[in-house]
């Protein structure tokens, strides 16, 4: 047993929070729990990432969502509680693919970048192309997944009489197949990949940077709260920098309107105006900052963990 979790789990040596080879099934363990908690801000998000700039009539039109509380508040009242985590089905399955392998091929890209031969700290710039990489690799393989998902996620309240377009995440799969064709499970993977190398690269490059800062500032150790501000700071990294592509992301998936990525960015700017990018802010820095937060530490936790192991 220890020689086989020796091999599978070697130290870093860089400070950095990863285990380099965790086994698989431990690391969707972590992940799926996340997901499960932090749907309802997904929904909540995509929906006011959908939501257009409203054209007034005769009188002033409104939107339907406003802001992270009124926006669940409509959704709840509207469709019922439930509809806070559609899409999860789907979105366990994006995180099963997409969070396994950005987290688990972070390492070893890194190790690959810098060199066999390397010794001490890891650059910021190395670490950040591991984490580009890593994510836009794993995201066109898990595409279809956050593309169902969105699309679950995005249909509100219907009319009396109108059947939903889709009656679950399997039907969506085959529905999109069937009448769009194998290659419209990969709508919006530029964009997709766009936001996710740079969401990866915010979180892991920021949490690994802000950790290794904060640790050499006098009185703080590797401990739950280091752990908790740096995924804190990863998180608002993430979102800061991914938002408006996430945008263009969400609109493209939800609304099939829009001829490629660049049309989707232009039409949003011009109708919508440059804010129109940082829609849902508030709920995707919830998401994000609390998925960082329960991932790094429960990541961090689960090192010690096999380390107590090992070493035993």
């Amino acid at each position: 047993m220890d020689s086989v979790l020796s091999k599978e789990i070697p130290q870093n040596q860089d400070g950095s929070f990863f285990i380099d080879l965790e086994p698989r099934t431990l690391r969707n363990v972590k992940i799926c729990p996340n997901q499960i908690c932090t749907i309802p801000l997904d929904t909540a998000k995509v929906r006011l990432q959908l939501q257009k700039k409203a054209v007034a009539g005769d009188g002033v039109a409104l939107p339907k969502y406003r802001g992270l509380l009124g926006t669940v508040g409509t959704i709840a009242r509207e469709e019922g509680m439930s509809a806070l985590w559609k899409g999860i089905v789907p979105g366990l399955h994006r995180q099963c693919l997409f969070g396994g392998l950005r987290i688990g091929m972070y390492e070893p890209v890194k190790a690959f970048y810098v060199g066999k031969d390397h010794v001490g700290d890891v650059p910021l710039s190395k670490k950040i192309l591991a984490a580009l990489t890593t994510g836009g690799l794993a995201i066109t393989i898990a595409n279809p997944t956050d593309l169902v998902k969105v699309r679950l996620q995005s249909e509100g309240k219907l009319p009396p009489g109108v059947p939903r377009r889709y009656s679950g995440s399997l039907n969506a799969y085959s529905t999109i197949v069937r009448q769009e064709g194998v290659g419209a499970l990969w709508t919006g993977l530029g964009p997709n990949v766009a936001r996710n190398a740079i969401i990866n690269a915010a979180e892991l490059a920021s949490y690994d940077q802000v950790k290794q800062t904060i640790l050499k500032i006098p009185g703080f150790k590797d401990n739950v709260l280091t752990h908790l501000l740096a995924g804190l700071g990863a998180g608002f990294f993430a979102v800061c920098i991914g938002s408006p592509v996430d945008v263009v992301k969400s609109r493209m998936m939800g609304d099939s309107t829009y001829k490629n990525t660049l049309d989707c960015f232009v039409k949003t700017l011009r109708n919508d105006g440059p804010l129109a990018f940082y829609k849902g802010f508030i709920p995707n820095f919830g998401r994000l900052g609390s998925w960082n937060v329960i991932m790094f530490l429960t990541l961090e936790q689960a090192k010690k963990f096999v380390q107590r192991i090992e070493s035993s």
